[in-house]
């Protein structure tokens, strides 16, 4: 009978100790699950509010606190703002100046809601121990982001030379695109320049390939240059189916007899050839840069020479 009352008296208390620490794990993983979570706090205007935590962030005339379920209340300070160290027994806080509320200072605020949904501070309290913490942080904190600002900053400026980088890439290609694209209507003018050579010399080559459509023969008078009426129609007849033809060649060659000299027999055909190409040129079969020296002038298509 003793022992079932020992075991029973043991179950019993193991049983009370169960319900007793099912409310604090249940409240520990509640407060895990909150600290885990950030959110922001807006505090009503005119609401008396205390809270305590640790200071995340700081700006000129404000800073972030934030508590242990992670909620985060922005607290204003003013001139009225009394800040001071916690005291002891029978001993009052030293005052401090707000610029000693650093980041990573443990403290104390209380104040009423401001109209933006701020706290603003009636005072805050801290200790001397947490002062002294924060200060060390902030002086080998405030290092580390000098040079993480200045890397940034490094960073940034390595981005915009690359950025300038690929522009002038982009630009240097335009450029050689263009060239390339001006170097081909280059050659392409030049192509079509010579096809155009090749093509009248081909068609001054071919002036020797012609075969005889018309011959006539113009009689002067014994040691003259002047055009008989019947040369003249004989000319104009021979002009008017050159006119009619799709391409034609005239050749004018000039003749003396054996009367006079040489060199006046000489003179003399010339001066008949050309008598013969002005009166052609009246019909618009003038040659074309007719010359003494060449004694024969040739165009691509249509032309008028003498021998």
């Amino acid at each position: 009978m003793i022992t079932s009352f020992r075991m029973f008296r043991s179950f019993a208390l193991a049983f009370g100790l169960a319900l007793v620490l099912s409310p604090l794990a249940l409240g520990q993983d509640s407060t895990n699950n909150n600290s885990n979570a950030t959110r922001a706090r807006t505090v009503a205007s005119g609401e008396k509010m205390k809270i305590k935590g640790v200071v995340v962030k700081r700006d000129a005339d404000t800073f972030t606190v934030r508590d242990l379920t992670g909620n985060d209340t922005v607290v204003r300070l003013t001139d009225r703002t009394s800040v001071k160290s916690s005291g002891g027994f029978l001993r009052s806080g030293t005052n401090y100046g707000s610029t000693n509320i650093l980041r990573g200072l443990n403290l104390e605020v209380e104040g009423r809601g401001g109209s933006s949904g701020e706290l603003v501070a009636d005072r805050v309290r801290f200790s001397e121990t947490d002062l002294r913490t924060a200060r060390t942080v902030e002086t080998r904190a405030n290092p580390l982001e000098e040079r993480a600002t200045a890397a940034e900053g490094r960073l940034s400026e390595v981005e915009q030379n690359a950025q300038k980088l690929s522009g002038q890439l982009d630009e240097l290609a335009a450029v050689s695109n263009a060239a390339r694209g001006g170097a081909k209507a280059a050659q392409e003018t030049a192509d079509s320049a010579v096809a155009g050579v090749n093509a009248t010399n081909e068609r001054i080559s071919a002036l020797d390939d012609y075969v005889p459509q018309e011959t006539a023969a113009v009689n002067f008078r014994t040691g003259s240059a002047v055009l008989l009426p019947d040369a003249k129609t004989k000319l104009d007849e021979i002009a008017t189916k050159a006119l009619n033809a799709k391409a034609y060649v005239v050749e004018v060659t000039g003749h003396a007899d054996a009367t006079g000299n040489a060199n006046f027999n000489r003179q003399l055909s010339q001066r008949r050839g050309f008598r013969c190409v002005a009166s052609l040129r009246r019909m618009a079969l003038a040659p074309r840069n007719p010359s003494p020296i060449t004694r024969r002038v040739r165009a691509a298509r249509k032309t008028v020479a003498w021998k």
